[in-house]
C-alpha cells in the first residue's frame, strides 16, 4: 500500500486542521492505521491510532478529547480531524500502515510497515 498524507498547514492557537492519508494499492481496512508526529528536536512518537475493523481507537493524552481518527473506506483515506490546536501540536505529521493478523493497532512506530510522506501542521500563538 502506498500512503499519501496531505492537510497541513499554519494555523493559530484554537483553530482546526483535518489532516488526510489516502491510501493506493489496497483498501485501509487491510491494516491498522496510525497517525503519529515529529516536532523539532524531539523523536517521532504515536497521536492516535486506529483498529483494522475501525472499532477500537488510541489517543495519545495529549491530544485526547482534541482530535478524532477515522476512516472512510469508500475513499480509502484515513482522517485525522484536530480542533482546539496548540502551538506544542506544531510538527510533521505521518500517517502508518500496519500489516497484521490480529488487526490491531499499535502505538510504537516499529510495528507499522508502511508510512507515507509527512504533512507539516504550524500552530502560532
Amino acid at each position: 500500500v502506498q500512503l499519501q498524507a496531505y492537510g497541513g498547514g499554519l494555523v493559530q492557537a484554537g483553530e482546526s486542521l483535518r489532516l488526510s492519508c489516502a491510501a493506493s494499492g489496497r483498501t485501509v481496512s487491510s491494516y491498522g492505521m496510525g497517525w503519529f508526529r515529529q516536532a523539532p528536536g524531539k523523536e517521532r512518537g504515536v497521536v492516535a491510532a486506529i483498529s483494522r475493523s475501525g472499532s477500537s481507537t488510541y489517543y495519545a493524552d495529549s491530544v485526547k478529547g482534541r482530535f478524532t481518527i477515522s476512516r472512510d473506506i469508500a475513499k480509502n483515506t484515513v482522517y485525522l480531524q484536530m480542533n482546539g490546536l496548540k502551538p506544542e501540536d506544531t510538527a510533521v505529521y505521518y500517517c502508518a500502515a500496519r500489516a497484521t493478523a490480529s488487526g490491531g493497532y499499535a502505538v510504537l512506530e516499529r510495528f507499522y510497515d508502511y508510512w507515507g510522506q509527512g504533512t507539516e501542521v504550524t500552530v502560532s500563538s
